[in-house]
């Protein structure tokens, strides 16, 4: 009965990366569709949501059924509870990247970026790939080094953010109010999904050791003030 138990937990675990390396590529192949007005591309971002739905579900019916039956305390518990909002992370992530594609579609066969935004926006879209992927590993291998880095690697997606504010209050901004409300949007888009994946190694972090991750970076942002 233990080991179907544990098994059943490795399990939850196992839907929790594939959720986050689903909505990984769901972002990159988002990004493609929105700077090659890709419209086929799109589509197949915007259907592919209903898998990571899908997973979320399972894996919420899987998890309440544990706590009905197993009734776990201390670290199985702790498991159970934070997978439970890792996974609603992970479902909100494949959203935004689906409100992405969803804009490469209603601007189709126009591209929704500027062209002296493309970089920018190219950038943010591997950028939260890559952080997404990094998740995806501090799920499984449980790295606290590797988890609380992803708050300082959010620090790029926030530069970029900024920058993209600042280029679209300037003063020769020329394309339009329309274009403004898409790009505004897609820095929204790309820095929460940034956000999310911060948060799924913060709950990493406290499954492992107990600790919220903002307690145990506090002493080093004392030291280095």
């Amino acid at each position: 009965m233990r080991d179907a138990y544990h098994e059943e937990l490795d399990s939850i675990g196992d839907d929790l990366v594939e959720m986050a390396r689903l909505v990984g590529s769901a972002i990159g192949r988002a990004t493609t569709a929105m700077l090659d007005a890709d419209l086929n591309l799109a589509e197949t971002v915007i259907a592919a949501d209903q898998r990571v739905d899908d997973l979320q579900h399972e894996l919420e019916a899987r998890a309440i059924a544990l706590l009905a039956r197993q009734q776990p305390v201390a670290t199985d518990l702790r498991i159970v509870v934070t997978s439970l909002r890792m996974s609603a992370d992970l479902e909100r992530s494949g959203d935004l990247a689906q409100h992405v594609a969803k804009l490469a579609r209603l601007r189709f066969p126009d591209k929704a970026v500027p062209h002296d935004l493309h970089a920018t926006i190219l950038e943010m879209g591997q950028l939260a790939q890559r952080l997404m992927a990094k998740a995806a590993e501090v799920i499984i291998t449980k790295d606290v080094d590797l988890a609380l880095q992803l708050e300082q690697d959010d620090d790029e997606m926030d530069l970029l953010h900024r920058a993209l504010f600042q280029h679209l209050m300037d003063d020769r901004w020329k394309h339009g109010i329309e274009t403004a409300v898409d790009v505004t949007l897609l820095g929204r888009y790309y820095e929460r999904f940034a956000d999310h994946a911060v948060s799924v190694a913060k709950r990493v972090v406290y499954l492992v050791t107990g600790e919220h991750a903002d307690d145990l970076q506090a002493p080093t942002q004392v030291e280095g003030a």
